[in-house]
């Protein structure tokens, strides 16, 4: 793709539809930090952003069934009736093959909540042609109101996979799926996915989970981000400087990647430290702590997270 063609692709003033990751924290002593975890989802949603539970940020790998209810029944108490929020339909951890009666079960616990299912994509599927896949999404999505679909790089997570776009194609046929979370870091990829969805679906949704490329929303992309989870009101801002055709936009948006670039670096999951000692240092959550399973940054992590709160003026 030339540089004309990329640049055909802005659109100015766009107004953009914002989803934060939310990190589950936890408290000195290793508890779950329930009270915080409620009150940054009540601030994400007074910030303007969609709140997104039990997805990647939230260690939705390594929770237990009984664990994520808890988040779900935590999300909705929080937010109370009727305030929308995605949350992750993971079934790597639980036994069997029946792959549509194990997302549906996922699926029920979520719709329960009134939440929106976002499918994970499982190890299961690998290596299945587009149609086996379309047509296992399409009996796991029948009868829902809403549905969303998820390609995830490997290097977030051994179970992700990012799909041809004859497999993209057919997922966006199913009328229940109404987006798609596209995590490749790969901005060609995610152009094509664009260019596809506007000749093919318009109404289709790519929200972008391209931390390295959050300026991604000039081109047509949603997002669906961790970092969005880092300062859910500085993402907000950045939104509406963009919408109001606003300069200051620019400032903003270099702000926020330089903070995606710092905490998106290798090992990518260890980002989810990275969050807790940013929200820790800027006073968010209790401790730096993390599920006890995720890879951990190094100890001079807080003065690199330091600077990058100074240059979000969160300090």
């Amino acid at each position: 793709m030339t540089v004309e063609e990329l640049l055909k692709y802005q659109q100015p003033r766009r107004r953009v539809h914002g989803i934060a990751a939310a990190l589950l924290p936890y408290e000195p002593d290793g508890r779950t930090a329930v009270d915080a975890f409620s009150r940054h989802l009540i601030s994400t949603h007074q910030a303007g952003l969609m709140n997104a539970v039990n997805m990647d940020t939230g260690y939705v790998n390594y929770l237990t069934e009984s664990e994520k209810e808890k988040v779900l029944d935590w999300t909705r108490q929080a937010l109370g009736k009727h305030i929308p929020f995605v949350a992750g339909a993971y079934i790597e951890n639980q036994s069997g093959d029946d792959v549509v009666a194990l997302y549906r079960r996922e699926i029920d616990a979520i719709v329960h909540y009134d939440g929106i299912p976002i499918i994970f994509q499982t190890e299961r599927l690998r290596g299945k042609s587009a149609e086996e896949i379309a047509q296992t999404y399409q009996n796991v999505a029948r009868s829902y109101p809403h549905i969303l679909a998820f390609e995830l790089g490997p290097m977030f997570a051994p179970n992700g996979e990012i799909y041809d776009l004859e497999t993209v194609r057919r997922l966006m046929d199913i009328p229940e799926i109404k987006g798609m979370k596209h995590s490749s870091l790969n901005r060609l990829m995610e152009l094509e996915r664009l260019a596809l969805r506007d000749h093919h679906r318009p109404d289709f949704r790519i929200y972008t989970g391209n931390d390295l490329g959050i300026n991604m929303i000039e081109y047509g992309s949603d997002y669906l981000l961790g970092l969005a989870a880092f300062a859910p009101e500085k993402f907000a801002e950045r939104d509406r400087l963009w919408q109001a055709g606003n300069p200051d936009y620019y400032a903003l948006s270099d702000a926020l990647q330089y903070l995606g670039n710092v905490a998106f670096r290798e090992p990518v999951p260890a980002y989810k430290h990275s969050a807790a000692v940013f929200l820790n240092l800027i006073g968010r959550i209790p401790s730096d702590q993390t599920h006890p399973k995720n890879p951990q940054r190094p100890d001079w992590e807080s003065e690199i997270m330091m600077d990058c709160a100074r240059r979000l003026s969160l300090l």
